[in-house]
């Protein structure tokens, strides 16, 4: 027996738990979608002093606030990536992911997490960039 046949039957033995298919596909949106609230909320509190009382505020303290907030969001949708790459080699045959051809259900929610937490990783940090070189409030306006 080679260990092809080894592996594919351990794989066929031992299902992947659905929670850790899901946490790969899901988890990187949502962390994107709570930055871009996050973005609003901040960006309205922070601006809100500005318009009321017409003074520029320097706000380090609120960018700080944001950065953290983004970092943390991206480290999440990192591991999130790294959680559904692994679950996909653990499911696949193949060596390499790009001829990953994810047929079962699966190995495709294991190779769609994978792309979102790419996709949403470089949203995250396109939303994140702009604030620490422009006030809060030119993106407002």
């Amino acid at each position: 027996m080679s260990t092809t046949e080894q592996n594919a039957q351990l794989r066929e033995g031992k299902p992947v738990p659905p929670r850790r298919l899901w946490f790969g596909m899901a988890t990187a949106a949502v962390a994107w979608v709570l930055l871009g609230c996050a973005d609003i909320v901040i960006t309205w509190r922070a601006c809100m002093v500005q318009e009321d009382y017409g003074i520029p505020t320097p706000r380090p303290d609120v960018r700080i606030i944001y950065f953290v907030l983004a970092l943390v969001l991206l480290a999440i949708t990192v591991y999130a990536g790294f959680t559904s790459y692994r679950t996909w080699r653990y499911l696949s045959e193949q060596q390499n992911m790009l001829h990953a051809h994810a047929v079962e259900r699966r190995e495709f929610l294991a190779v769609g997490g994978v792309i979102v937490a790419l996709t949403m990783g470089m949203g995250i940090l396109w939303l994140a960039l702009p604030p620490l070189f422009l006030d809060l409030c030119w993106r407002a306006r």
